[in-house]
């Protein structure tokens, strides 16, 4: 049956940038081993966000694409999905990707330029990263066709930024979801800027999620930086899409802490004081002083929780660093079922001369 949604858009938020309530809590907030667990994977999430920038200013990696700033919503919607469930990732969600299971090695081996690291047994059924913006939101709807077809209970996950909205990718997968009823969930990472065009200047619409409402399904806005809003909202929608009530846009309000990838800079075309506005509403910060006043957390638990992502992270630096390179004919491998002949010549030649060198 399908049920078209004629609701409005909706802002949903609970934590204030000081850390005060807005509002009493939910029955279904999360208790406090649930909210230390979010801060503990958010803190992971920044600091590999650094390493992997200093990683890539010495040599060490390619382009990198931070994520500095959208933590609260990858941690929370990740830990919030089941295993059975499928993440069709952009190319901003590492940590989505490692709390699902990926080694922290495999996503720098990926953007150390080896794709052997987009194609980890870890994935499962997740699919690799996609840098071609919005598209995967079309991928994401051929998986939630499958699992739809097979009556399956599980929901798929896919995540865009701003600027993806903006492409046809993007409006033609709303309106199959919708006309089909699929289980999929849209995160929108309204980080307020695409590349170096920002959202005032994407589209004179209200709101992001608004555009859902064209495709008759349920849209709605979540102040990304707070992790109760979060939970409640994505917990929701995956329980919508595991039970067969249809696809949500969930338009979860950020800001780029960063810049786009490395290869931008950001003070070119972004004033300093919006970023330092972004910085006073971030989500770590906002979690951490709540924590603070719930008695949860004091400065002892915060060094060593910092010490002991520190090791973490650096372990799997390490490994990535330790990791042997493919050999060359690997770049000719998968490309064709039967390789033509021009191909293989060229192989041959490759190798030869990586015998030569070697």
């Amino acid at each position: 049956m399908k049920t078209q949604y004629e609701g409005k858009i909706t802002l949903t938020e609970y934590l204030a940038p000081s850390g005060e309530l807005l509002h009493p809590l939910p029955d279904t907030a999360p208790d406090r081993e649930t909210l230390l667990r979010y801060y503990e994977k958010m803190v992971l999430a920044r600091q590999f966000d650094n390493k992997a920038i200093a990683l890539q200013r010495t040599g060490q990696l390619g382009t990198y694409a931070s994520l500095a700033g959208s933590e609260a919503i990858d941690v929370v919607t990740a830990l919030q999905m089941t295993q059975s469930d499928v993440l069709v990732p952009y190319y901003r969600n590492h940590i989505m990707q490692h709390l699902r299971g990926m080694d922290l090695a495999d996503v720098l081996l990926y953007w150390g330029g080896d794709e052997r690291g987009n194609s980890a047994e870890a994935q499962h059924q997740d699919l690799p990263n996609c840098v071609p913006i919005a598209t995967q939101c079309l991928h994401a709807c051929g998986v939630a066709t499958a699992i739809k077809y097979r009556e399956e209970a599980r929901a798929v996950v896919t995540v865009l930024g701003d600027g993806a909205t903006s492409k046809g990718d993007f409006l033609e997968a709303l309106n199959v979801a919708g006309i089909w009823q699929l289980p999929v969930v849209f995160i929108i990472n309204n980080n307020q800027w695409a590349i170096s065009v920002p959202r005032a200047l994407q589209t004179i619409a209200p709101t992001l999620a608004q555009k859902a409402l064209g495709a008759g399904i349920r849209g709605e806005q979540v102040d990304g930086n707070d992790v109760f809003a979060m939970h409640e909202r994505v917990s929701q929608a995956l329980e919508r899409a595991r039970s067969g009530k249809g696809p949500t846009v969930i338009e979860a309000v950020s800001y780029r802490l960063s810049d786009h990838t490395t290869a931008d800079d950001a003070t070119r075309y972004r004033s300093p004081d919006a970023l330092k506005t972004g910085w006073e509403r971030e989500p770590i910060k906002r979690l951490q002083t709540y924590l603070h006043q719930q008695g949860a957390w004091d400065a002892e638990q915060e060094q060593a929780l910092q010490n002991t992502v520190a090791d973490a992270i650096q372990q799997a630096v390490d490994r990535y660093l330790a990791t042997p390179a493919q050999p060359v004919a690997s770049m000719f491998e998968h490309l064709y079922a039967d390789m033509p002949r021009s191909l293989r010549q060229q192989r041959d030649i490759a190798v030869a001369r990586e015998e030569e060198t070697s």
